[in-house]
Formats: structure tokens, sequence, C-alpha cells
């Protein structure tokens, strides 16, 4: 008998499916309603259509603040900002161990002027504002409200996303900086002052995304996503927060993966399991039990043979996530697997969404896919699967424990050795890649003078600590270094910290500096 077609998970398909066993009360509910797998609201996109937010981030902060009044004009609603990685690693540009890499992969952030320039002529009371930023999260976000604050914008009018997912970055992407005890327990701060200071920014974003993108299946993505979820839930809570405080504001990232079916039925089974966690687990509101998240377009996905394949790839990827009911969505422009995207593709990649937002007509109903005998079959059946790798991650003593133990890693790792040999096989077809290529090799693409950038930077960063009041500065640095040491231990006194970075900010202390109090008290994180 021959081997069984399968989706990208492993799911057996068969040939055809009939009458679904689905409790319609228990397992979908109407959209707007608990379990939520129909949607969060009651009418989906007939009242509002997901917001288009594209990512960008290049080199310099003016650069990419032409990027981002370019999408505005061109008619995205919210920002995303891509930062570099010393920005990401709290290493400032002038630093030793920032040479070759400032710019590179996102805008380069030293202080507050710089996020001045980032977000020059953008009316921050107005336009959303999404970061992908970690263990520097609360140093951005604080930049991001000075700059409010000086401007006379209060922090009330200010909305947006701070991903601030230090878990993941142990799973999958590397950009950690402090051990996880004092990275956990300054991610709850954000939870707390957020919820205090500003209440209509999501605190952080639940990161399924770089999981994936690591190499997980979309039932790994599942899994490990709530199994971080429930670890910040429950560190939160132990740190004296009310779950109905913090959690409507919890928001979540997803991938968007080429095998349309698989993808709509996991973003709905993500909604099923996050309401029962929610609620079975932690006693929250349905309120609190919502799941609302942004999604991408897969970056591994994208060939650099024949590029504009992935212009199809990208709207494939987008309809799924349209189809499968998300609050935000990022498409990636067709020539990212060769350098940062053109003007031109990133464009293109946003009418993608305009064309699916007003013309395909995927949006006029909410869930258009219920019902269907497939998508229901596996809906469940991702659901229950994923539900199954979560108990092992709970048998392990949640997900810190198993990170520590390399758990999660060795999963990824295998399912992505895997995926690899059945591409290399031609058991999974690439178009252009490993089936249908033309011999041609990937076109070239112009890239920035990066050296010229850095030394731009490094001048600029000179110039703001020439001219600030560096006794304040070195004030500032010292309280919170001082403030940090109870956050070393589980039993420390912890006082607020958001304040004190913000001060620090104020003063223009650059971010490496502010990460470099903090590892005074902290160190590294080196893993074993």
């Amino acid at each position: 008998m021959p081997d069984p077609i399968r989706t990208p998970s492993g799911i057996p398909i068969d040939p055809v499916y009939r009458d679904a066993d689905v409790d319609y009360a228990r397992d979908l509910g109407d959209p707007g309603q608990f379990p939520f797998t129909r949607g969060v609201q009651s009418t989906m996109y007939r009242g509002r259509l997901w917001t288009m937010r594209q990512y960008a981030g290049f080199g310099t902060a003016q650069e990419t603040n032409r990027r981002f009044r370019l999408l505005l004009d061109a008619g995205q609603t919210g920002l995303s900002v891509a930062f570099d990685l010393p920005t990401q690693m709290g290493i400032d540009s002038d630093a030793p161990r920032a040479r070759g890499e400032v710019g590179r992969v996102g805008v380069a952030i030293d202080s507050v002027e710089d996020m001045h320039t980032l977000l020059a002529e953008i009316p921050l009371e107005k336009v959303s504002t999404s970061m992908t930023i970690n263990a520097t999260a609360s140093t951005l976000l604080a930049m991001y409200i000075v700059v409010a604050e000086e401007r006379g914008t209060p922090r009330a009018a200010l909305s947006g996303t701070i991903q601030n997912d230090i878990l993941k970055e142990y799973v999958a992407r590397g950009t950690y900086i402090y051990p996880p005890g004092p990275s956990l327990a300054l991610v709850t701060e954000l939870f707390r002052f957020c919820a205090a200071e500003v209440p209509s920014w999501n605190p952080i974003s639940i990161s399924g995304y770089h999981i994936r993108e690591a190499g997980a299946t979309a039932v790994q993505e599942l899994a490990f996503t709530f199994a971080n979820t429930v670890e910040y839930v429950s560190r939160a809570l132990a740190a004296g927060l009310r779950i109905d405080d913090f959690a409507p504001r919890l928001s979540f990232f997803f991938a968007a993966h080429n095998d349309l079916f698989e993808e709509v039925a996991k973003f709905r089974a993500a909604r099923r399991m996050y309401a029962r966690l929610m609620r079975d687990r932690f006693q929250a509101s349905d309120t609190s039990a919502r799941l609302r998240f942004h999604t991408q377009t897969g970056g591994v996905t994208l060939a650099a043979q024949q590029p504009l394949n992935n212009v199809v790839r990208v709207t494939v990827q987008a309809l799924s996530a349209v189809l499968g009911g998300t609050q935000s969505l990022h498409t990636n422009g067709y020539d990212e697997a060769l350098a940062l995207p053109s003007a031109e593709a990133a464009t293109l990649a946003l009418r993608t969404q305009q064309v699916l937002g007003y013309e395909s007509g995927v949006a006029v109903t909410a869930d258009p896919l219920a019902g269907s005998y497939y998508v229901e079959h596996l809906t469940t059946t991702l659901e229950r699967n994923a539900m199954e790798l979560l108990a092992r991650v709970d048998a392990l003593g949640g997900a810190e424990k198993a990170i520590a133990a390399g758990f999660m890693q060795e999963e990824i790792a295998r399912s992505a050795y895997e995926q690899q040999m059945r591409i290399e096989r031609g058991e999974s077809v690439i178009v252009g890649v490993n089936r249908f290529g033309d011999g041609q090799d990937p076109p070239s693409i112009p890239t920035p003078d990066y050296s010229a950038l850095e030394r731009g930077q490094v001048e600029r960063v000179r110039a703001v600590r020439a001219a600030r009041p560096a006794d304040a500065v070195r004030r500032g640095l010292a309280a919170l270094g001082e403030a940090s040491r109870g956050y070393a231990t589980t039993a420390g006194d912890r006082a607020p910290l958001m304040p004190l970075i913000i001060d620090a900010v104020r003063a223009r202390a650059t971010v490496g500096e502010i990460a470099d109090a903090l590892r005074g008290t902290w160190s590294e994180y080196r893993p074993t």
C-alpha cells in the first residue's frame, strides 16, 4: 500500500472528507464567541480590514523614516520596525563588537535622537507601531515614549506592540543578552508598566513566527508558542499581577507558509487552543481568552532563484492568513531572498494585501472556510497534536526548563533536517529550485554602502554623547543598576525599572549603556 499523502506537519490526508464530527457550540461557536475558532470579532473584516503593517528597517533612521512615509502614503495602516543586530543585542554602533553589523539587517538605533529621526513627521497618536525587539525591548519602548513626550503626545494616546518575547530567542533566534531569570522578570515588569501607563500598547508579541522560520512544523509552532505563553502568564501571576489586568493586551505573531489549508486550520486551531488554555488553566475571562495575532508571510519559503515566483508564494500565504482571521499582516517583498526589499517590491507586497482586501471578496464574511470537512478535520487534528506536544513541555516543568534541557531546540532541529531532506530528494517541490529550474543564476541586487553608513552612525552616537548632560546620565545609569539587583534573584525586592529606564533615555543614555548597566548586575547568558 503506498505511503499516504501528508501535510507539511505530517498529518495524513484522505482522498476525500465527508461529514465532519464537529460539535458547533463546543468546538466552533459564532465569530466573536468562545472558543473563538471562527474569529475574535463578530463581523470580522466587514467592520474593518486587518492592519496592513509592512516590516521595514534600512540602515539609518533617516532612510527608514523615508520608507515608512512612502508606505503610509501608499495606504499602509501601521508601522513595523526592524532593528539591526547591535541594537537587538544592546551594543552601541561605535562598539568594537558592532563592527561590520551596523544597519545590516535593520535600522540602527543608539539613542532617543535616532528614534526622533525614525519617527519624524509620523503622527504617533494616529499610527500604531510594532517593534521587533526582545532583549532591549524595554529600552526601545522607553525611547518611543520619550519621543512622544517631547512632542507633547500623552502615553495613553500611543498604540502598538513591542515583541519582548525572550523565550523564543533562547529557542530559535539567539538575540538574548541576560540569563532567563532576570529576562523573564523584565518581561513581567513591562506587563505591569504597560497596563498602568500605556493601556493601548501590547507589552508582548509571543512569536511562533521565528520558531517556524527555524524549521518547526505547524504543530510545533503552536505547541511551543503556547508553552512560552504559559510561562509568561505564570510569571506575571506569581509577581502579583491579575490575569484580566494584563492578558487582554497579550498579542501573538505567527508565520504563514505555503500549504494553504493547513495554515488556515492552524490559525483557527490557535484561537481555540488559546481560549481553552486561558479559561481552564488561568480562569481568565472571555476577553482575556481572545487570541489576537499578527502574521508575516514565510521568509524561509522565499527563493533566490526565479524571484518573481515569490509574488505567488506570498499571495497564497497572505490568503491563508486572511482566511484564518489574522488581525494584522506583513507580506514579504519578492526580492527579500536576495537583499533588503526594494521600494518596488515593498509596494507590490502592500498592493497584494490591498487586492485581497478590496477585490477578492474574502473579507465579506467571517471564517468562510468553516464547515469544510477537510478544514475542520485539520483544525481538530492540529489542536490535538499540539496539545499533546505541549503536555510534553509541561512534563519537563514548563518552557524555561524545557529550553534549558534543549527539548524544543532538538525537536525543531529534527523537523528542519527532515524537511530539508524531503526537498533534496525532490519529495517537496520548490518551483524553480528543485523542479522547473531554468539554469540561470539568481539576479544581483544593489546593496547600500554599509561602511559609509556605519561611519555616519558612529559619528551621530558620539555627537550625542558629547552634547548630553554627563552627570545626569551617570546618575540615571547608577540608579538603574542599583534597582536591577532585585531582579537578579527570584526572592529580590523588585522596584519598578521602567521609570528608571525612561529617565536614563531622557538624559540621552544609549541602548548599549543601558544594557551594560543591566549586564553589570545580571551578566550575559551563555548556553551550556
